[in-house]
């Protein structure tokens, strides 16, 4: 897994480069951001599963045919992987939040994910729907704390639902 700062230098190896301003700039920026980055991991830590449990609720309420006989989290069986995945989900959130970069969750939650989803009959839009609901969970819990939030926040969800929404027919 590579954080912010060995993809920069990565990227700039590649190419033979020097850092310029704006490499410097963003190394500032993810150092500038690290002690909020690893208080909002921690504060995600601590309330996972709560944070799981209100977004299940809240998907399951704003798509209750989900919950309904024949609907992808009907039986105690699927609703459990159903929390289970939204876990799995925020996990590998906050451990992209604290790296400041996003290759953890191509590699270990996206490659492949969507032709499993997509052979087990999962539905991807309702997942993108848990995932947004998570994030904003998520901002909630690190504002009460008193963390300023920025656009790192954001950035690990974000990723989520984009790769999966982009690709959803």
């Amino acid at each position: 897994m590579r954080d912010a700062v060995t993809s920069l230098i990565r990227n700039y190896d590649v190419t033979g480069r020097y850092f310029d301003r704006d490499a410097i700039d963003r190394l500032k920026s993810y150092f500038e951001s690290g002690t909020a980055r690893v208080q909002a991991a921690a504060i995600i830590n601590a309330n996972a599963a709560t944070l799981v449990k209100q977004a299940g609720s809240r998907l399951f309420a704003e798509l209750p045919e989900l919950i309904r006989p024949g609907g992808n989290a009907y039986t105690t069986r699927r609703y459990a992987a159903c929390l289970r995945d939204m876990d799995y989900y925020l996990r590998y959130a906050s451990y992209a939040l604290v790296a400041g970069n996003t290759d953890v969750l191509d590699e270990r939650v996206l490659q492949g994910l969507r032709e499993t989803y997509n052979s087990l009959g999962v539905p991807i839009g309702s997942t993108v729907v848990g995932i947004s609901i998570l994030q904003e969970l998520v901002k909630e819990q690190v504002a009460q704390a008193g963390i300023t939030i920025g656009a790192w926040l954001d950035e690990p969800f974000e990723h989520l639902i984009q790769d999966l929404s982009e690709k959803d027919v």
